[in-house]
């Protein structure tokens, strides 16, 4: 007999094993997917489901006739609210906006901060509605005063030598006993861009306030028409090169000092064919650019031969357009003021004031401020006001120096 009790634990005791499975994991897991494939094979058979798992709501709607009864407390199954299953496609149909009332126009905005799109719908002028005329108005554009390019048409000066600046300018009638008082231009760039700040532009501002759009918005020839439709002259933005390019980018397209006169010239005119019917271009930053003379120069020598004005954004104390557009016969207003350059209510309404005091001093003067909210409801309250004051608002053509006649 053996010593159960003296003998070592476990010697001639046999280890115990685990007992095998018969499949490997690999096995088992491509078991499990072929199951919920059948399952799923089979539910698509078996159930009867002609929305094909479109996401859907339910709503209650009242038989007809049954809303008496059910008021007066009705409780039988006729009476009751019927559930009835509606894919969501029809629900958004039904709760779709109302049609823009006759005279509006819906214009498209593609947000620059996060290339949203979103429908911005202007209303009609007063009376449009009364007019029975609800047709999309006939563009303005003279065919004349535009000439193809390998990018497409630019504008040019017409047969008769009318110039696009005189053409798609919105003058203003100023009585004879203002006719010396201190003119202030307002133009509001970067239209096109925000679609909020678009929107408030021409819902809030006065017609003698101008508009700078910049060349990257979508539907820019609707956004222009509608803008010399409500009497706001027109300017095109193009972008130039800052100090601090690139790190600081304009964007595509833009104008730099490295390039070629030619190639800056071709930019330009890629730039000119985004819309048509403005009166100039204003220069968007730019203030390496617009402080040499050999890259601006030929910019301004072609904008001058094509009738247009030009609008230093006055993003340079060195800029060098002023002189060049005295030897270039070309039409120039210099941007006097930033007004948003602290964009505060409160920065505003002082660059405001300084604006006015400029204006008293020199005659007339040229503030420009970016299409955002908060500056055009500041702008706007200003401008309610500002000639109470003994200033006449004015567009942007009536404070540009004329060139001298020869």
């Amino acid at each position: 007999m053996s010593d159960d009790l003296n003998a070592p634990l476990g010697q001639d005791k046999k280890k115990q094993r685990l007992p095998k499975l018969p499949l490997s994991g690999p096995q088992m897991l491509a078991g499990l997917l072929g199951l919920f494939g059948l399952v799923v094979v089979t539910w698509a058979l078996v159930v009867s489901d002609p929305l094909g798992g479109e996401p859907t709501a339910v709503v209650s709607a009242k038989l007809p006739g049954e809303a008496t009864k059910a008021a007066a407390g009705d409780d039988s199954p006729q009476a009751d609210s019927a559930k009835v299953k509606i894919p969501d496609a029809a629900v958004e149909a039904a709760t779709k906006p109302a049609a823009p009332p006759p005279g509006s126009k819906t214009v498209t905005i593609i947000d620059g901060s996060n290339g949203q799109r979103q429908d911005i719908v202007h209303p009609g002028k007063p009376g449009a509605a009364s007019s029975g005329d609800t047709a999309a108005p006939k563009s303005s554009i003279d065919p004349k005063m535009l000439e193809s390019s390998r990018h497409g048409a630019i504008p040019k000066i017409g047969p008769d030598g009318t110039r696009p600046s005189a053409a798609y300018a919105r003058p203003r009638d100023i009585p004879a006993n203002r006719k010396d008082a201190p003119r202030i231009a307002i133009v509001i760039s970067g239209v096109g861009i925000s679609a909020s700040g678009t929107a408030d532009a021409f819902s809030k501002l006065p017609g003698p306030v101008s508009f700078a759009l910049a060349p990257y918005g979508a539907d820019l020839d609707k956004l222009a028409e509608r803008a010399r439709g409500e009497n706001h002259e027109v300017l095109l933005q193009v972008p130039m090169e800052p100090f601090d390019y690139p790190d600081n980018d304009p964007g595509p397209q833009t104008l730099l000092t490295t390039l070629t006169a030619e190639q800056n010239i071709d930019r330009l005119q890629w730039a000119m064919s985004r819309m048509h019917g403005y009166v100039g271009i204003a220069g968007f930053m730019g203030a390496r650019f617009t402080a040499s003379e050999q890259a601006l120069a030929p910019v301004l020598r072609e904008t001058a031969k094509r009738g247009l004005i030009y609008v230093d954004d006055g993003s340079s104390a060195r800029s060098v357009a002023g002189q060049i557009a005295g030897s270039q016969s070309l039409p120039f207003a210099k941007t006097d003021l930033v007004l948003d350059e602290t964009p505060s209510a409160v920065e505003i309404d002082r660059a405001l004031v300084r604006l006015e005091m400029m204006a008293r001093d020199n005659g007339s003067a040229v503030g420009m401020a970016v299409a955002q909210p908060g500056t055009i409801a500041r702008i706007a309250e200003w401008a309610k006001t500002v000639e109470g004051r003994g200033f006449v608002l004015v567009p942007v053509t009536m404070v540009a120096i004329k060139p001298k006649s020869s």
